[in-house]
């Protein structure tokens, strides 16, 4: 009996299938996108010129990371306010076309700061450009993919064995813009009466190598990045906590994802300091998980991917919109305008909006769901609630068309309810059933790549 253990101790340890257990392999890569020319800056409709200056550098960023399998996943983050869905789409083809990888395994992150250039048809019935900065954001829009695979394939290249780990903090400076006048927030903050649902969590993926040094850290947060409205390019606090953490960590990129958080602001806020400040706090949350035992991820994944169609109510007629087009409100009457060209060159206004959905399995206990648009706090709230904690939500998400209000903002009305809509283009509010038929299909792909 022991020279039969003995013999089997050596197989085992020769054995190739025992020489290592099986591990990720993870890249990281970074391109500035930062416009080198002054363009006009989105986020805000207040604006009247075009960039002069920048604070900081804005960035495309990328993870690949492989399974054991060899299958692979890809991960780009953008300092951007949004992405609309004909360039997220060229995007995701040209990853799909270059790298043979099926579109779910595919996820395109902004971090929503105001302080970006406008990208595309995003927000674009916000802005009366003249046709040197029209052409200029066609431009930026036509270099924006190419830039984004740079970072791919820096990443692609960087491939090495590491450890996958995942960890919650918490960062309190989100606060509930809806239901707090932003002048009361400090005074009703000293006296913890601030109102409204938030969520503070800091989910965080950190991937190691085998020295356990640091090579790429995934961070999220559910906070508007609207602490500054100036007219210098900045990542506002998500791209101060990124420098902060790469600074801390030399070698590492950080990736920063926007929760759902498009009713939260960070608040007080307008100056440097202070997204600087918020930043800083994020950034020592996030190195406080990695300072503690994480979470092992096994080397395994799924993934789901699936658009599906979000009802509008109220869709106007042609004579609704004429009616519109003469409106006294700019916005309005330019909404309707675009639309009634739409429909003059043979087309029709859309009573549905093809939504973007996914979800990522990693291992056997982190979900990762991306939904598209500014998705308020009440999802994340609630899908975590439902499909449990080791949920980790994103919104601006594969395609930022709209505000996407829960029922209960929808019945509120207001701007995420309601006017948000004449901004982004969209012909009406969302109907009724929008929370619901989200969450429907986020519990299908959930339940799906846990199966």
């Amino acid at each position: 009996m022991i020279r039969f253990l003995l013999a089997l101790a050596s197989v085992i340890f020769i054995s190739p299938a025992f020489a290592a257990e099986p591990t990720w392999k993870a890249g990281f890569g970074k391109v500035s996108i930062t416009p080198t020319r002054p363009m006009w800056m989105s986020g805000y409709a207040a604006r009247t010129a075009p960039s002069d200056g920048k604070e900081t550098e804005l960035w495309a960023k990328a993870a690949v990371l492989q399974a054991a399998d060899g299958r692979k996943l890809v991960l780009v983050t953008l300092d951007l306010v949004g992405i609309d869905r004909d360039t997220a789409a060229t995007i995701t083809k040209r990853l799909q076309t270059g790298y043979a990888l099926p579109r779910e395994t595919i996820a395109l992150s902004v971090s929503h700061t105001h302080c970006g250039p406008v990208v595309g048809k995003n927000l674009r019935s916000m802005y009366f450009l003249d046709d040197t900065q029209a052409a200029r954001v066609d431009e930026y829009t036509d270099a924006l993919p190419g830039l984004v695979l740079k970072a791919v394939a820096e990443a692609n290249a960087a491939l090495e064995p590491v450890s996958l780990s995942w960890g919650t903090g918490t960062a309190g400076f989100a606060v509930n813009r809806r239901e707090n006048k932003e002048a009361d927030v400090p005074t009703l903050r000293e006296a913890g009466k601030l109102k409204g649902p938030v969520d503070h969590a800091v989910p965080v993926l950190a991937a190691r190598d085998a020295r356990g040094t640091l090579k790429g850290v995934v961070f999220g947060y559910a906070c508007h990045a609207t602490v500054l409205s100036y007219q210098k390019w900045c990542g506002d606090y998500p791209g101060f906590a990124m420098i902060d953490l790469e600074a801390a960590h030399p070698g590492a990129v950080a990736l920063f994802v926007a929760g759902c958080g498009a009713d939260l602001n960070p608040i007080p806020r307008r100056t440097v300091e202070l997204a600087k400040g918020y930043g800083k706090q994020l950034a020592s949350a996030v190195d406080l998980v990695l300072g503690k035992p994480m979470a092992a991820v096994s080397p395994t994944f799924a993934a789901a991917y699936r658009e599906i169609d979000l009802p509008l109510q109220d869709v106007p007629t042609r004579e609704g919109l004429i009616q519109e087009s003469t409106s006294d409100n700019k916005y309005i009457a330019a909404r309707a305008k675009m639309w009634l060209k739409r429909l003059d060159a043979g087309g029709e206004v859309p009573a549905t909006y093809a939504y973007p959905v996914q979800a990522w399995q990693l291992g056997r206990d982190l979900t990762l769901v991306t939904l598209g648009g500014e998705v308020v706090v009440d999802y994340g709230l609630r899908l975590k609630k439902e499909l449990g904690p080791n949920l980790w939500v994103m919104g601006y998400a594969n395609d930022v068309m709209a505000y996407i209000p829960s029922a209960r903002v929808l019945r509120e009305g207001g701007y995420e309810g309601a006017t948000s809509m004449i901004y982004y283009g969209l012909p009406s509010i969302w109907g009724p059933t929008v929370e619901e038929r989200i969450v429907q299909e986020v519990t299908r792909q959930v339940r799906q790549v846990r199966e």
